[in-house]
């Protein structure tokens, strides 16, 4: 039992001089690299869009000629639903088609020759004017296939929401500094800003999306049901590393 006291006894010791020893370490002069993050949000105000037509024909040149007439209907349609869009037309193609036929030997010495053609437009599609865009591309839909839609910050807003988001990070940098200025046992009034380096996440760049080949059916004068759409909002956030030297 004595034995047991006196180990319980050296053991308390040993722990309150390492709590003391603690206690004592020294901070001044200390380098702390503090990692901080900031973010603002705020609702999509734009919209870039893909639509694309593709026909298909023996005759190379019917199917370009269906292709160039569709384009230029579908492009009339859209300046004259949204007149501050931007369009921009990309991607032409042709692409020969050939039967299903079972391989023949090489000996064979023929080359396989197309059973028609297949030709194709993408146009790019950029507009701010969301309320009306069921109703554009419905219009739109009638002639062309709609291939892509991507919601995001026009350029203006994003400028406009880059100081909130530079205030939102520096708060968090300096918060961060009080709370490890306190678990280290000082004042927060003595730890020095040495070095603050803003850092661009990049994580909000929209991604460039490549548009996918595919056949679209296409109804030419037939009426399209308006789509559903929700732009939702986006997030731009930024990342600061602050250097802090405690006196």
């Amino acid at each position: 039992m004595l034995k047991t006291k006196h180990m319980l006894a050296c053991l308390g010791l040993m722990l309150a001089a390492s709590f003391a020893a603690a206690q004592a370490v020294q901070t001044s002069g200390t380098l702390v690299i503090v990692p901080a993050t900031g973010e603002v949000k705020h609702a999509n105000d734009e919209a870039n869009l893909t639509f694309m037509i593709e026909e298909q024909d023996k005759d190379k040149a019917a199917a370009a000629s269906r292709v160039n007439q569709k384009m230029k209907q579908g492009m009339e349609i859209l300046k004259r639903a949204d007149p501050q869009a931007v369009l921009s037309t990309h991607g032409y193609y042709t692409y020969a088609v050939y039967p299903d036929e079972q391989p023949q030997p090489r000996s064979n010495g023929k080359l396989r020759q197309p059973s028609g053609w297949r030709v194709g437009q993408y146009l790019e599609m950029k507009t701010g004017n969301l309320q009306s865009l069921p109703k554009t591309v419905a219009a739109a839909q009638r002639v062309l296939a709609l291939n892509g839609l991507r919601f995001g910050l026009s350029e203006a807003t994003a400028k406009q929401l880059d100081a909130q988001r530079i205030d939102a990070t520096y708060k968090n940098l300096t918060e961060r500094i009080a709370s490890i200025a306190k678990a280290m046992g000082r004042n927060p009034a003595d730890a020095v800003l040495d070095t603050v380096d803003f850092e661009g996440s990049g994580n909000y760049a929209p991604q460039a999306f490549a548009a996918k080949t595919m056949r679209a059916a296409v109804a030419d004068a037939a009426p399209v049901e308006e789509p559903s759409f929700e732009p939702g909002e986006t997030t731009l956030d930024m990342r600061v590393v602050g250097k802090v030297r405690f006196r």
